[in-house]
């Protein structure tokens, strides 16, 4: 029994296909924790079992474990709590569950920057990692997914590109970095739940196939796209500055914008890229297959 929070997320969507495509070859029922069921494709619903509610609620996290032999663990972080609040407190009714129910393996969905030197102040980041040592600290075999910026952050600005041919960020325009598709992120994950011949705790990261700077995506949504597409930085005080006037909580605001310090600071550079932690979707094609739609369809309906 595998069982899979946040089956409708950005992640989880790719990867719910995957396991239902894959699971019964290696004798896998499938089980899913979601809010609103309804969001579930018809198809879905008749060939997974469904427990409706928060995977951070402890009734229903424990009601999921039941039985379960692996979890995929994403936690959806909530803007309206400080950082460590929204991982750690939203995972320890998990973490109990694992143990009280034996469950034998856990793939989470973390972050680069572990045994930097950036890692304990890099926001959202650090309570990702946090989380990860918690998870860790149950006994339970894990894998952190060690993952850089989606190329589906850009969907935020599907709009501002379509209109004035503008994206955003607040890292320098020149800085190359890691950055890689949540197919690929969902597909390391299928295979490692699985598997499941793995043991003990560890990262893997997803790193993308290579790095790329804001400069370059630019150059690159321009080539795919047939119009001119251009980068503008954000000073991080704007960026704060408008992050609470969609009324986030100071501490998560000031998390985001620590992150971003901390990935100007090279915070996502500390892992080699290597056949094993590269992954295969370039950004070229990721344009082509879901950005150029997007950017192109006056009726697109943002991302997150």
């Amino acid at each position: 029994m595998i069982v899979i929070t946040a089956p409708t997320g950005n992640i989880g969507s790719h990867l719910l296909p995957l396991l239902l495509e894959s699971g019964p070859a290696h004798g896998e029922q499938l089980r899913v924790v979601v809010r609103d069921p309804t969001r579930l494709p018809d198809a879905v619903r008749d060939r997974v079992e469904v427990i409706a509610g928060s995977h951070g609620d402890a009734e229903v996290v424990d009601r999921a474990c039941e039985g379960a032999d692996a979890v995929f663990w994403l936690v959806p972080p909530d803007a309206s709590l400080p950082p460590e609040d929204a991982y750690c407190g939203f995972t320890r009714p998990a973490a109990k569950a694992f143990v009280a129910h034996g469950v034998g393996h856990v793939v989470g969905v973390s972050a680069l920057g572990r045994g930097t030197p950036l890692a304990h102040r890099a926001g959202l980041v650090t309570a990702s990692l946090a989380m990860d040592d918690l998870i860790a600290g149950t006994g339970v075999a894990y894998r952190a997914l060690a993952c850089p910026s989606f190329f589906e952050n850009l969907l935020e600005d599907a709009g501002s590109i379509r209109e004035t041919g503008v994206f955003t960020d607040a890292v320098d325009a020149g800085l190359k970095a890691p950055r890689a598709a949540v197919a690929d992120i969902a597909a390391v994950a299928a295979d490692l739940l699985c598997s499941r011949t793995w043991s003990g705790n560890e990262s893997v990261p997803v790193l993308g196939p290579q790095d790329l700077s804001p400069d370059d995506l630019a150059r690159i949504m321009t080539e795919q796209l047939g119009r001119p597409v251009r980068y503008e930085r954000r000073p991080l005080d704007e960026l704060y500055a408008e992050l609470l006037g969609h009324r986030l909580d100071k501490e998560f605001a000031q998390g985001v914008v620590d992150m971003k310090r901390a990935k100007n600071e090279g915070l996502d550079a500390g892992v080699t890229r290597t056949p094993a932690t590269a992954s295969p979707t370039t950004f070229q094609q990721w344009c082509a297959r879901t950005l150029a739609p997007a950017v192109l369809s006056e009726g697109t309906r943002h991302a997150r």
